[in-house]
C-alpha cells in the first residue's frame, strides 16, 4: 500500500490493556486549569520509568464542565488496579491541590470500578473539611489558604489501552519531525485518545529487554537506529537516516485505531520514505492495530 508515494508496510502495531481513569480539572479561567494539567501530566509518559502514563485529552469550554468554569480533560493511565488510586492521590494532590482556584471532578461517572482520591486528600484538611452529597456523589470541600479546594470522592477506573503506534521513516531529520509534528496535530484534542510523549512525539523507541543487562526491561530499538545500521540487524530500507515514533493510549480500541488513521495520513509527507509500526509478535499485548486494515478503513462521519 502506498499512500501519496509513502509506503505502508504491512504490519500491526501492538498494544496492551491498562487502567484507564478521566480527570476533569476546572478553574477560574483556562491559565490555571491548564497550569493544573500541565504538571499532573508532567513526566508520565510511560510506565517503564514513571508508574502512570497521562495527557490532556483536550480542553472544555464552560459549558463542558461540572461547575460551568473553563476546564481540561486529562486521560491517566496505570497498569494495574490497584495502582490506580496510589498514583492519583499523590498527582492531584500535589498539583491540583496546590494550584490556584482549582477543582477536580471524576470524568467517568457512568463507570462502576471505582477508587478513592477525595476520600484520602481530605485529610490535609486536618479535621475542618466538610462535605456534601450531590446527585448521589460524595464531594469534599478541603480549607486552603486561598479559600477551598473542591474534590470529588470517588473517580471512576475502567479497562483501556495502551502502546498504540506508528514509526515514521524518513530521509533525513528534518522530514521525520515534520511529519511526526503534523501528525501529532492533528491527533491531539481527539477524545479518547491522549499522546503521553513529549509534543506527542518519541526519539528513543525501546524494545523489550536488553542484549547485555538482563535486569532491564526496556532498552534501544536497535533495529530502526540509523547510526546502527552496520552493526545490528537494521529493519531500515535503503535511504532511511531519521526516525521517530508516534505512541497512542486510549479509552479503547476504536479511539486508537481512529487517532491512528489521521495520523498517519498527515505524515504522509515530502521526505517520508515508509511508516511502520512496533511490535513483538503478539507476545506483548492483545490489541493489534494493522496498518493497511486501518488505512483501508473508511473514516467515521
Amino acid at each position: 500500500m502506498n499512500l501519496r508515494g509513502v509506503f505502508i508496510e504491512d504490519t500491526f502495531a501492538e498494544a496492551f490493556t491498562m487502567r484507564v481513569a478521566r480527570i476533569i480539572i476546572t478553574a477560574r479561567n483556562e491559565r490555571w486549569a491548564r497550569e493544573a494539567a500541565l504538571k499532573l501530566t508532567g513526566f508520565a509518559t510511560s510506565v517503564i520509568g514513571c508508574k502512570c502514563e497521562a495527557g490532556i485529552e483536550r480542553l472544555l469550554g464552560s459549558g463542558d464542565t461540572p461547575d460551568g468554569r473553563p476546564g481540561v480533560s486529562i486521560l491517566f493511565m496505570t497498569m494495574g488496579k490497584d495502582d490506580m488510586g496510589k498514583r492519583l492521590i499523590e498527582r492531584i494532590g500535589q498539583t491540583v491541590l496546590t494550584c490556584p482556584t482549582t477543582a477536580c471532578y471524576d470524568g467517568l461517572p457512568g463507570v462502576p470500578d471505582r477508587v478513592g482520591v477525595g476520600s484520602a486528600l481530605r485529610f490535609f484538611g486536618d479535621g475542618f473539611q466538610a462535605s456534601k452529597v450531590i446527585a448521589g456523589e460524595r464531594f469534599w470541600r478541603i480549607p486552603v489558604m486561598e479559600g477551598e479546594f473542591l474534590v470529588q470522592e470517588k473517580f471512576g477506573m475502567q479497562k483501556g489501552v495502551g502502546g498504540g503506534n506508528f514509526l515514521i521513516l524518513a530521509r533525513g531529520a528534518d522530514a521525520a519531525l515534520a511529519a511526526a509534528e503534523a501528525a501529532a496535530d492533528v491527533m491531539s484534542s481527539r477524545t479518547g485518545v491522549i499522546l503521553p510523549f513529549p509534543g506527542g512525539v518519541v526519539r528513543s523507541g525501546s524494545k523489550v529487554g536488553s542484549r547485555r543487562i538482563k535486569s532491564m526491561i526496556a532498552s534501544t530499538n536497535d533495529a530502526f537506529c540509523p547510526t546502527l545500521r552496520a552493526v545490528t540487524a537494521s529493519a531500515l530500507p535503503d535511504g532511511v537516516n531519521s526516525v521517530l515514533e508516534i505512541v497512542i493510549n486510549g479509552t479503547d480500541a476504536d479511539a486508537i485505531a481512529g487517532a491512528m488513521r489521521v495520523g498517519i495520513d498527515a505524515a504522509c509527507q515530502e521526505g517520508v520514505v515508509s511508516i511502520t509500526a512496533g511490535n513483538y509478535g503478539g507476545k506483548l499485548g492483545p490489541h493489534h492495530f494493522h496498518l493497511r486494515k486501518i488505512m483501508a478503513a473508511e473514516a467515521p462521519a
